[in-house]
């Protein structure tokens, strides 16, 4: 027994001060590798298996989420140097800073108009979710269109391409305020009513200007891809390809600012009250709200009108 102690206390001191069993401990992990591997066989099994049998609406109701967030980044990136120049102009007007909020709901489009002559779809959410009349609708790259009807369980949307639709816009680069107007399927938009003087080159990014207060300030509307300057006419042909992919997008978003999207449908919710206590706060909230040094609350005031 002493002999036996002894041992391991030389074995103990070889190995930790003269590292002289290290070979062996290499040959015996290799050996006994097989052994942990066979050992952690079942657990593993289990761990696959239930990786592979996951509940299937679990998945899709992960991939629903990461849908949404990655289409809400990417509308907050494209309106990003939109905001960042309406700060500046607000900075050097006023003296103070300004935010704006906003919050959407994804919605799916069920069925396109087959009217050639109206530019129109119809998507999954209606009254039963909080949609309203006037909301404005648009994708992961810019604005799509506006509801213009409701039932309970769908609206119908109106696209910027229809002939009958029109938004008050603004050029990114300078601030000009204009009106851009559908032309029909296929064709893009127009920008109407811009003398042959104004300040409007090829390529400039166009975004919402707030004005009617439907769509609120700097989502993007469209680029300006062609200026001429007819003879003999009053106005500048200004033709813009819409930003946002009418033709293809499948899943929308609903903007409703300042209010609280309801994820899951109500049970008892009149049409007429639901539209009546949604428009007045998206018309507020489009608004960015100005805090003056004194600390007095300016929310009620437009970014507009302040500039």
């Amino acid at each position: 027994m002493l002999l036996a102690v002894l041992a391991s206390l030389a074995v103990f001191f070889l190995d930790s001060r003269l590292d002289y069993f290290k070979p062996v401990r290499s040959v015996l992990s290799t050996v006994v590798y097989p052994l942990q591997a066979t050992a952690s066989m079942p657990s593993n099994f289990v761990d696959w298996v239930g990786e592979f049998f996951q509940d299937r609406e679990q998945l899709r109701e992960q991939i629903t989420v990461l849908n949404a967030s990655n289409k809400l980044q990417s509308l907050r990136l494209q309106k990003m140097q939109a905001l960042e120049r309406e700060n500046m102009r607000l900075r050097e007007l006023l003296g103070s800073s300004f935010r704006l909020q906003e919050r959407v709901q994804v919605a799916e489009l069920l069925t396109v108009d087959l009217d050639p002559f109206s530019q129109q779809v119809i998507i999954d959410k209606g009254e039963n979710f909080g949609v309203y009349v006037g909301q404005p609708v648009l994708d992961a790259h810019g604005v799509m269109g506006q509801v213009t009807e409701t039932s309970y369980l769908s609206s119908r949307v109106v696209l910027l391409t229809d002939p009958s639709h029109s938004i008050p816009v603004q050029i990114n680069r300078n601030g000009l305020r204009a009106v851009v107007t559908g032309r029909g399927l296929g064709e893009t938009l127009k920008m109407d009513f811009l003398p042959h003087n104004a300040d409007v080159r090829a390529g400039d990014q166009l975004v919402t200007s707030g004005l009617g207060g439907r769509f609120p300030v700097g989502y993007p509307v469209g680029k300006v891809v062609s200026v001429e300057f007819p003879q003999g006419k009053a106005f500048a042909d200004i033709k813009v390809a819409p930003a946002a992919n009418l033709s293809t997008s499948r899943e929308l978003m609903l903007v409703l600012p300042g209010e609280k999207i309801r994820t899951e449908p109500t049970v008892d919710t009149p049409a007429a009250s639901e539209a009546t206590a949604t428009v007045s706060p998206a018309a507020s909230e489009a608004s960015s709200t100005l805090s003056d040094s004194n600390g007095e609350d300016n929310a009620g005031e437009p970014a507009d009108g302040n500039e």
